[in-house]
């Protein structure tokens, strides 16, 4: 994926985020990913869940982009994206896979051991310290199912 890709998520984000959180009360805009250039998808979450009457009434909400999108509108899964510092504090400990741009490679999997104001600190097995990443660098990042149970 490009870079204008990514500049294109983050500006539908700015943009979809504030309004639906006006519109449906209650609902956390996650993320908004590009699927295709003509396809995004929209990760909600809500305190009392996600089911498929919400999916509606959020995607009532973005009506204005279907002339030139298909829109998706989806609960988070196990592997909930993170783009935020809040997202990440959540994700204290837990295992995490992140896509940033000036990494130097694909991807870096790891434990969030710190969400500090502007960065986000991720323990790498085989490091000896944690990589800092800047929250504005993040491409994608979400967490990685471990498959636990309660």
């Amino acid at each position: 994926m490009s870079t204008a890709i990514y500049s294109k998520e983050r500006a539908l984000s700015s943009e979809i985020a504030p309004a639906v959180e006006r519109s449906v009360p209650g609902v956390e805009v996650l993320a908004v990913e590009l699927l295709s250039p003509s396809r995004f998808c929209v990760y909600i979450d809500h305190p009392n869940g996600v089911d498929h009457a919400l999916c509606e009434r959020v995607t009532y909400v973005l009506d204005a982009y279907r002339d030139d999108y298909t829109i998706d509108v989806s609960s988070p899964g196990p592997e909930r994206p993170l783009r935020t510092r809040a997202h990440f504090a959540r994700a204290l400990g837990l295992a995490v896979s992140v896509k940033a741009e000036g990494l130097g490679r694909k991807r870096v999997r790891g434990r969030v051991v710190e969400a500090a104001e502007d960065e986000v600190a991720i323990a790498v097995p085989g490091a000896a310290e944690p990589l800092h990443i800047p929250y504005d660098a993040i491409v994608r990042a979400n967490l990685i199912d471990e498959g636990l149970t309660t």
